[in-house]
């Protein structure tokens, strides 16, 4: 059965971080070997000129045939917040990371909000937001 989502590569998360203006880290985590972890199948960390960064993951591949003989995709990532190398949530009055510092299960429609979404974000908001009792101190 085909998935409505475009599947996802270390390679094509990278290229939508780096058009955002990123620098980017890629990394591929399970080989074609069984025997390999499964724990994830890449992960990408990005930094945006803001100071902002994200650390995406594919957990674990979607099979699209049933013996697994072709057709591993990833179909879905989960990205993680990060402010000075630390998880954080956005501040309120945004979409994403209200009250969490990770998204599960993005596609990669989603993935690209996100991404606008860090990219765009001026950091003085949380002092802002910090000063105005909005956001714990952090």
């Amino acid at each position: 059965m085909e998935n409505e989502y475009k599947p996802m590569t270390a390679e094509s998360v990278g290229e939508i971080l780096r058009e955002a203006g990123a620098t980017v880290q890629v990394r591929s985590g399970r080989s074609e070997s069984y025997g390999a972890p499964r724990e994830f199948s890449f992960e990408v960390k990005a930094i945006f000129p803001n100071g902002m960064g994200l650390h995406v993951v594919a957990r674990q591949f979607n099979y699209r045939d049933p013996w697994e003989a072709a057709g591993r995709v990833n179909d879905v990532v989960d990205a993680m917040l990060l402010k000075n190398g630390a998880l954080t949530p956005l501040p309120k009055g945004f979409r994403w990371f209200q009250g969490i510092d990770e998204e599960c299960g993005l596609d990669e429609q989603q993935l690209r909000e996100v991404v606008s979404c860090v990219r765009d974000l001026n950091p003085k908001l949380y002092l802002l937001q910090e000063m105005t009792g909005d956001l714990p101190p952090g």
